[in-house]
């Protein structure tokens, strides 16, 4: 197994900029997740990891040796794709196995190996079938499969549950997670899907317009986002960001009033998530917009002025539409950020 270490990255086309200088440490065994929307540079990178595309600037290291120009092939690397990308004219077993035809491993050594990682991801009795005859969340096991039979330095997965229903994304990413723990190989995961980052990573990487917005823990990340883009991407539904003004320790929005750091003055944005706003309170006032009972929870849309706030009410609480409503926030759980979208810390 084997560290990844990206020295001042950049990847550019034209003058269009891919990925800005990224430099980041993936841990050996660790499971890193590169996050971010379409276009953020999360797939050229994992793309210049597997050495698919070369960097405009910077070197890529795995383990101890400098990768950096390296042919996809002798990298040690093995990569599991959105499509499954099996060979529709071969058996499971065969396109297991075709790896190991490429890497030269001996006839006689195949067998065990192929039928371990068909196990690993419960396809031992469906080895002799082709991919047609299978459910996408089976094709994904075997490409999966493929995967570890290499017993590969790396893993480099591009969105892999993209082409599943949600159910079998749940059970999917379980099953991933797990197989990294058995193996112990380091593996980088790319994914525009916030549930799966916060649910299969050891660390996260958001990523916009190429640059790293914030790198950390899932439980970091969600608890102590850097900025207003972070912020407003991660939770679901993702964080309320309300502009207003701070004077003399406290902020004041249209419907919306509540303590701030003494040292705050001017134009800034409140943060506080759906699940630390309560019915009743008298930090908002508002209209109810809509009411959406979920079975454990129910999502509950106040409108202020031209601002719509998200609460996570109560799994019983109902009203009608258009009635007044007034708001409480947990102060302990309130976010300030600066007209540039930055946090902003201090003590009320």
């Amino acid at each position: 197994m084997a560290s990844i270490k990206l020295n001042n990255i950049v990847k550019s086309y034209g003058a269009f900029l891919g990925v800005r200088e990224m430099t980041l440490d993936i841990k050996d065994e660790e499971f890193l997740v590169l996050l971010g929307p379409s276009g953020c540079g999360k797939t050229t990178t994992m793309r210049m990891i597997a050495g698919l595309e070369q960097p405009t600037e910077g070197e890529i290291i795995i383990g101890d040796e400098v990768v950096t120009g390296v042919d996809a092939r002798d990298r040690d690397v093995a990569m599991v794709f959105q499509g499954y990308a099996l060979y529709p004219n071969m058996s499971i077993y065969e396109n297991i196995r075709f790896p190991l035809r490429m890497r030269g491993v001996p006839k006689a050594e195949q067998d065990a190996l192929i039928r371990r990682a068909a196990q690993m991801v419960e396809l031992g009795d469906y080895l002799d079938r082709k991919p047609g005859a299978l459910s996408g969340g089976q094709r994904q096991r075997a490409a999966l499969a493929r995967a570890v039979v290499r017993q590969p330095q790396v893993f480099l997965m591009d969105e892999p549950l993209s082409n599943l229903d949600a159910k079998l994304r749940a059970s999917m990413r379980v099953q991933i997670k797990h197989l990294q723990r058995q193996l112990r190989v380091t593996t980088v995961y790319v994914t525009h899907d916030q549930i799966e980052a916060m649910t299969l990573a050891d660390r996260i990487v958001i990523m916009d317009k190429g640059a790293i917005q914030q790198i950390g823990t899932p439980d970091q990340i969600y608890a102590d986002p850097a900025n207003t883009f972070v912020a407003g991407f991660i939770g679901q539904p993702p964080m309320n960001l309300i502009a207003g003004i701070a004077n003399s320790g406290t902020f004041a929005a249209q419907g919306i009033n509540v303590a701030c750091p003494l040292g705050l003055s001017g134009k800034v944005t409140l943060g506080i998530r759906p699940e630390d706003c309560s019915v009743g309170g008298d930090n908002m006032q508002g209209m109810v917009y809509g009411v959406e009972p979920t079975g454990d929870m129910t999502y509950l849309t106040v409108t202020t002025g031209a601002k719509q706030i998200e609460v996570k009410a109560a799994r019983d609480f109902r009203s009608d539409i258009d009635v007044p409503i007034s708001i409480g926030f947990d102060p302990a759980r309130l976010y300030f950020f600066d007209e540039q979208g930055q946090r902003l810390r201090g003590k009320a």
